[in-house]
């Protein structure tokens, strides 16, 4: 069910929101060769709780998960495209990519954003690759308002990633958010026009781009949280958490 947010659980998720946007302008700071993902994950963390807020991720269960998810942030290098478990011995190399998620949760109401970060300098490849998701995040953003349609939004994304000969991750999608990190509905990155869910005023959910530099078919690692690309492709992951207005959209989550 689609939840309608009253003005102070707004107020809530604004405030989450703004510590998810602390914690990836962090983050941003923080990359760099030679860094591994386990440190900047410990300096996530202390940030959540210097703000007085609880890590939406970090003990979060799945279904098809063998056991909690133990990061505040799911830190995935490369070819990883979800859900990458930070760890001491995953250390960044020039000219990776990075893609960091992460949320927070201020009094029972959640925040959710990702960026991906290059780290130091980046073949012409990637950083097209990042280019066209980074855009294909303001597109669907910016077809996002009241009497739009969910496939309004997720053809807006679609649009710009396929004309380009990039893959769309098909399998996750974003999500609505509130009480919950994942609430109704789905927000897919591929649709058609006119179809699906009428956007409202007062739903909250993100906008999530994932985006591959090859075919569209993914793998999950032995660890049964890592998702990456089966081709060994790069891949990239944009996402802001919104709140739809009576004129258009407010970004919950402003890292940029």
């Amino acid at each position: 069910m689609i939840t309608f947010k009253s003005d102070r659980d707004i107020a809530k998720m604004r405030r989450a929101g703004q510590v998810v946007a602390d914690i990836l302008k962090l983050m941003r700071d923080m990359v760099r060769p030679g860094i591994d993902t386990l440190t900047l994950d410990k300096a996530a963390e202390d940030l959540v709780a210097r703000a007085g807020a609880k890590p939406a991720f970090k003990g979060y269960k799945a279904s098809w998960a063998p056991f909690p998810f133990p990061g505040t942030i799911c830190a995935s290098v490369n070819s990883e495209i979800v859900h990458g478990i930070p760890s001491k011995d995953r250390i960044l190399e020039e000219g990776d990519i990075i893609s960091i998620d992460t949320g927070a949760s201020i009094e029972g109401y959640f925040g959710d954003a990702a960026c991906t970060f290059e780290v130091g300098k980046v073949s012409a490849e990637r950083e097209r690759l990042l280019t066209l998701t980074h855009r294909a995040l303001h597109k669907g953003m910016a077809a996002v308002h009241p009497g739009a349609t969910l496939g309004d939004i997720g053809a807006a994304v679609e649009n710009i990633v396929k004309p380009q000969g990039l893959g769309i991750v098909r399998d996750y999608a974003g999500h609505g958010i509130g009480r919950r990190l994942h609430e109704a509905p789905q927000v897919p990155n591929f649709g058609k026009p006119g179809s699906g869910v009428t956007v409202k005023p007062r739903m909250t959910f993100c906008v999530e781009p994932m985006v591959m530099s090859g075919a569209e078919e993914i793998v999950t690692c032995p660890d049964g949280w890592t998702v990456v690309t089966k081709d060994g492709s790069d891949a990239a992951h944009f996402e802001y958490s919104l709140l739809v207005t009576e004129d258009g959209v407010e970004i919950l989550t402003p890292w940029e």
